[in-house]
């Protein structure tokens, strides 16, 4: 019964180790994937606002700014379910 205990104390260690590294691993994909989408849409946005005109600016910005609410909703709600 020993040995039983023994095999499986490294075993649990390791299961909680790879559980954390891969909390881990998907906070930094999440933070990357939010950080890279929000950059595109505020150049989306600017380069729209480059165009010099209103209806393009108009569209572009209420483009960009349903991006970054879909954005954060998503990236949040998958943060409630990786913790």
């Amino acid at each position: 019964m020993a040995t039983t205990q023994t095999k499986a104390n490294p075993v649990s260690d390791f299961t909680e180790k790879a559980t954390a590294n891969g909390k881990k691993a998907n906070a930094a994909y999440l933070d990357s994937y939010e950080k890279t989408v929000l950059t595109l849409a505020d150049s989306y946005e600017k380069a729209a606002a480059a165009s010099k005109v209103d209806w393009i600016e108009t569209i572009a910005s209420a483009q960009a700014g349903f991006t970054r609410e879909v954005t954060k909703a998503y990236t949040a709600a998958a943060r409630d379910v990786v913790a």
